[in-house]
């Protein structure tokens, strides 16, 4: 038997494995692993006796250890040696036992909403007794204040800690309980994030912010109005901070913007700027200079060609003009702009390379005329 999970995303991006918190179903993760499932092969898991895992994959005295082995069993079955990973309080838990005692196998981690250790034994012992002996009514009565802030509320997520196993949720429990790598969190080498809920009653950000200053290198995100199910309280944030952990902070592309066309050009565009055309320039800034221009698989010599042959085939000739000073400035010499005009009248055409040259000349020209010509 393996873990219930659901797949999301291309089968040949990078393995992402997401964890849920005690009393949950993957259903944690319904506003955030969409997103995520376009960069990565997502892997959500609902923990043994949530949602629709067997009760009995864990039983009495069950550790985080054993949660973890689970999960490495489950990637195994699908053929996953190497994953980033991200996990929600037990869930979360779950990561940190990987990242201490099975490294070669993560990627990356991220850690919401949970702790290195939670808060000592006896209170999961007696939560666990109580629960083997009445099962989880009286705890489900409860959720949404030790779960959410304010008057939100998931009902599908309450509905699954009601329709949980109690054994299971009892074994989870336990491990719980056991559960504590506070003095091991130095050994952790995977590159890791740290989220935290600043309306979590359960795992404050105190606990958080102690794991972040035990790991070398890892960061720390606050989020304001969460409490301690923040994937579902407060889905943007926690998706913001996982894109940035992911795929790496967004680039810099206003800067490239003005070193590729100029301060003057990026200047008289920002003053011709209203409220009507302020959400394009954003786009333009964000997302052709910021996501595509800064993309070093290209050289910028390369993708100005791109750009002057893209340009001609469309008869964008005022465009082409700015292209082909923003050429001039990547470092592409006036015989080699010839050189890709020419051959445009290839496969752009004739009339389009001929209306081409005419505005290339003309700026070459107005270049060599301001004494700028390199």
């Amino acid at each position: 038997m393996t873990l219930h999970h659901l797949l999301e995303g291309p089968s040949s991006a990078p393995p992402l494995l997401l964890g849920p918190s005690l009393g949950t179903s993957y259903a944690l993760w319904d506003k955030v692993a969409p997103e995520l499932a376009i960069a990565h092969r997502v892997v959500r898991w609902d923990l043994p006796g949530h949602g629709g895992s067997p009760a009995g994959l864990i039983g009495p005295g069950a550790t985080v250890g054993d949660l973890a082995s689970l999960v490495l069993a489950l990637a195994d079955s699908l053929g996953i040696e190497r994953f980033a990973y991200a996990g929600v309080s037990l869930g979360g838990a779950v990561g940190l036992h990987l990242a201490v005692h099975h490294p070669e196998r993560l990627d990356s981690l991220a850690v919401i909403c949970s702790s290195a250790h939670f808060n000592g034994a006896k209170t999961w012992q007696e939560r666990a007794e109580r629960v083997r002996r009445d099962g989880l009514d009286w705890l489900v009565e409860s959720a949404d204040a030790r779960w959410f802030a304010g008057d939100f509320t998931v009902p599908e997520l309450v509905r699954d800690h009601r329709e949980a196993d109690p054994e299971a949720y009892a074994a989870c429990c336990d491990a719980l309980a056991a559960f504590d790598l506070t003095d091991l969190l130095p050994r952790i080498g995977a590159r890791t994030l740290l989220v935290a809920g600043r309306e979590d009653p359960a795992t404050p950000p105190a606990h958080l912010r102690q794991i972040a200053d035990a790991v070398p290198g890892s960061a720390l995100v606050e989020i304001p109005g969460a409490s301690h199910l923040a994937p579902a309280q407060c889905p943007e944030a926690v998706l913001a901070a996982l894109r940035t952990h992911l795929d790496g902070a967004p680039r810099r592309g206003m800067e490239v913007r003005r070193e590729v066309l100029g301060d003057a050009h990026v200047d008289r565009a920002q003053a011709r700027q209203t409220p009507f055309t302020a959400r394009f320039q954003d786009f333009i800034s964000r997302y052709a200079w910021g996501e595509i221009w800064t993309d070093p698989t290209l050289s910028r010599r390369e993708r100005s060609l791109i750009t002057l042959t893209a340009l001609i085939a469309h008869g964008h000739y005022d465009e082409l003009a700015m292209h082909v000073r923003a050429a001039r400035r990547n470092g592409l010499t006036p015989e080699e702009i010839g050189a890709a005009l020419l051959q445009s009248a290839v496969y752009c055409g004739v009339p389009a390379a001929n209306s081409a040259f005419a505005v290339a000349q003309r700026v070459l020209a107005e270049e060599s005329g301001s004494g700028n010509e390199r």
